[in-house]
């Protein structure tokens, strides 16, 4: 009898988990699959122009082209900003959108090589994996529109190409002009060491220019006659210092001093710097940051300069949302570990050992989802922002060895070779079997819906931007990026 339940219960498990592989999750395995070499090769064209926020003019070409020879219907410059687009198919409800990035980070340029080796020294690099970031989401976003031509789903599927999101965060100047309206569930990943569906929140964060203006003098002749902005920066930055050791342990404070004088015999009457407060909660943040501003007025009265405060811009911590995080996770199970050649598991280990950590390898093992944590530390990202405007679904694939220091030129290593490329295939799987579950059950978007009005309640999301457009520079606006030359 005990043999027999055993059987039993066998054999309700795996006809179960074969009930999962439905013949649209096998399809959109196949499509992607049948274009990986395609999407490889446009991930790696985007690795190779490495291009920095608002300045992804190729990039946002190759990936908006791409998409528009598939069928899509691409809006370019979408938010007033040139290098953002969207591209959609098909027609009706649901209206299922995916998130993709694609701008590099300065200073990273790096071979293909288990050690420090520059392709270019000084050039940016995609130390965030953003290359194979945003050609996997679109990959998701054509498996999908290939089920619909074949007439196994309906709806509508837009990709969204979002740039500076290192910098800047455009989607959150995105959100101002409305572009995330109108999407019943938003897709989202990103890049990082292992396999795991994401339903943590982020740190908010905010943005702002300092700057202390004075009067000039001889250092040594007449510094009597001077008002010196370097002596504001540095009490400024003394006191943010000292502040450190009375704000929650969730507060993060970093600055970035850019001009504090240019020579030493003169007193010098200008002075600048980049301010950023980060929190767990926008609360928190808002707190400290009105004190960081205030402490900017009292540097400036002890130093007896002028000051100025510019809002560059700032971003919300992310609505986690367990219900659709449940779905994924039974995809990314269902889809099973990452498997790693003897090869790939050497350049792993070679780029944790050039970066001092344990030299593990690669880890491809799917992760149980965790419990969402009330103050979970680590960075931000402006996706947070379109979760507060619309229900997300977030997970992580691995495209770089387990512990690799992330924003580093380890990471562009392996985002431009075959690591990178299995994490993009991956996700890319992931993503597009979750969406199939949305397609499919209306129900499963009413009950992610009816998680996200909840965990959001009476808030009315406002974006933390200045007055007026994205700070793209203007050279920016003198081509043609319609992606027609």
């Amino acid at each position: 009898m005990r043999i027999l339940i055993i059987i039993i219960i066998s054999t309700f498990l795996t006809s179960t988990l074969h009930a999962q592989w439905n013949s649209n999750k096998k399809a959109v395995v196949k499509t992607i699959d049948n274009h990986l070499e395609e999407l490889t090769g446009l991930s790696d064209e985007i690795w190779a122009y490495a291009e920095l926020a608002f300045e992804e003019s190729k990039s946002a070409k190759a990936l908006s082209d791409y998409a528009e020879s598939k069928g899509f219907k691409v809006e370019r410059g979408v938010g007033k900003i040139p290098t953002a687009f969207t591209a959609t198919y098909g027609s009706g409800s649901p209206v299922i959108g995916i998130l993709g990035e694609f701008d590099a980070l300065p200073g990273l340029s790096q071979k293909t090589s288990p050690t420090k080796d520059p392709l270019e020294e000084g050039k940016p690099g995609h130390g965030c994996g953003h290359n194979v970031f945003g050609v996997a989401s679109f990959g998701a976003a054509f498996a999908i529109k290939e089920l619909m031509d074949a007439g196994k789903i309906k709806g509508t599927v837009r990709f969204f190409g979002t740039p500076a999101e290192e910098k800047y965060f455009a989607k959150v100047f995105m959100a101002k002009e409305g572009v995330f309206d109108g999407v019943d569930v938003m897709m989202d990943w990103h890049p990082t060491d292992e396999i795991e569906t994401d339903v943590q929140s982020s740190l908010a964060l905010v943005d702002f220019m300092v700057e202390f203006t004075g009067q000039a003098a001889h250092a040594s002749a007449d510094p009597w006659n001077g008002r010196s902005a370097s002596d504001a920066l540095e009490m400024y930055t003394q006191g943010m210092n000292y502040y450190r050791e009375h704000v929650k342990p969730t507060v993060r404070i970093h600055y970035h001093i850019m001009d504090a004088g240019k020579v030493v015999n003169v007193v010098p009457d200008y002075s600048k710097l980049w301010v950023r407060v980060r929190d767990t909660k926008r609360e928190g943040m808002n707190v400290v940051y009105k004190r960081i501003m205030e402490m900017a007025e009292g540097a400036a009265i002890l130093a007896d300069v002028d000051y100025k405060i510019n809002l560059i811009s700032g971003i919300h911590e992310i609505l986690p949302n367990r219900t659709g995080g449940a779905k994924m996770q039974a995809n990314i199970e269902l889809l099973g570990d990452i498997e790693y050649t003897d090869q790939e598991t050497k350049f792993g280990k070679g780029i944790q050992e050039a970066t001092g950590k344990p030299m593990v390898g690669m880890d491809g093992t799917v992760k149980p989802m965790r419990e969402t944590q009330e103050h979970p530390m680590g960075g931000s990202t402006d996706s947070g922002d379109v979760s507060w405007i619309v229900p997300m679904i977030r997970m992580g694939a691995p495209t770089a060895p387990y512990k690799t220091p992330w924003h580093s030129w380890a990471v562009v290593a392996c985002g431009g070779m075959s690591i990178g490329h299995k994490g993009l295939a991956y996700a890319s799987k992931a993503l597009s079997m979750t969406m199939i579950d949305l397609y499919e059950s209306p129900d499963l978007i009413k009950e992610v819906t009816a998680e996200f009005m909840k965990r959001k309640g009476d808030f009315k999301y406002e974006p933390i931007v200045p007055d007026g457009p994205a700070p793209i520079p203007d050279y920016m606006f003198d081509h043609d990026h319609s992606g027609h030359e």
